[in-house]
């Protein structure tokens, strides 16, 4: 019940996404970015790529969302859980990160070089979908965004679960793709066509950092 060993696979590039349904674009006045359990212990079953490529990408986009003031949220897993909290989760995965934390403390930290800053918002993470026993919806509609750029692990469970109930709710989810990572390409693949015909929009860090640099119009909320 623990995770797979994950082999190396190849991010997909611009020109093999999915066609999407909608045309929406991030916008840096309505979005904000979510960086999805990037835990020590989820990255743990990665023997390599795409996780450097992935992790350098989500780099460069909480650069640029930190300079123009795009709010920044983090999921994590607690590393112990009481078994009424993990509920279902155990009978899928087992104790999860409690299986590991006593021989390795730091298994349910984000990884060093994506670390929380000052002003970021880390919510404690209990389903596969972000929105899920938190305030992320409320925090969201507080701070006046609408749009939601999701990066992180893995691509077609708690990414794509919180795509789906953030257009539920509302909110425009944007699906990086070169900022997410999976089991395997396939079940990358799989994620993104998913997203890309049911609730979102697939796009690239090049594409989600151009959007992101575009001037924000007088007036509008920050």
């Amino acid at each position: 019940m623990s995770l797979p060993e994950i082999r190396p696979y190849a991010l997909p590039e611009a020109g093999e996404l999915p066609a999407g349904r909608v045309r929406w674009r991030p916008d840096p006045a309505r979005a904000a970015l979510l960086v999805h359990d990037m835990q020590r212990y989820f990255l743990a079953p990665y023997a390599g790529a795409p996780v450097p490529e992935v992790t350098a990408n989500i780099g460069r986009l909480l650069r640029l969302a930190r300079e123009r003031d795009v709010p920044v949220f983090y999921t994590a897993q607690p590393g112990r859980q009481d078994p009424a909290d993990r509920g279902l989760l155990t009978e899928f995965w087992g104790d999860g990160i409690g299986r590991v934390i006593d021989a390795d403390p730091g298994a349910a930290d984000v990884v060093g070089d994506l670390a929380p800053e000052a002003g970021d918002t880390v919510l404690v993470k209990w389903r596969y979908s972000a929105f899920q026993r938190s305030t992320f919806a409320e925090q969201l509609a507080a701070l006046g965004r609408d749009q939601l750029l999701i990066t992180g692990v893995y691509a077609h469970i708690g990414c794509q679960a919180t795509a789906v109930e953030a257009f539920m709710r509302d909110v425009q989810p944007f699906l990086v793709a070169d900022a997410v990572a999976d089991f395997s390409r396939d079940r990358h693949d799989q994620a993104c066509e998913y997203v890309a015909q049911r609730c979102g929009v697939v796009t690239t860090t090049a594409d989600a950092l151009t959007a992101l640099s575009e001037p924000i119009p007088a007036g509008a909320s920050r």
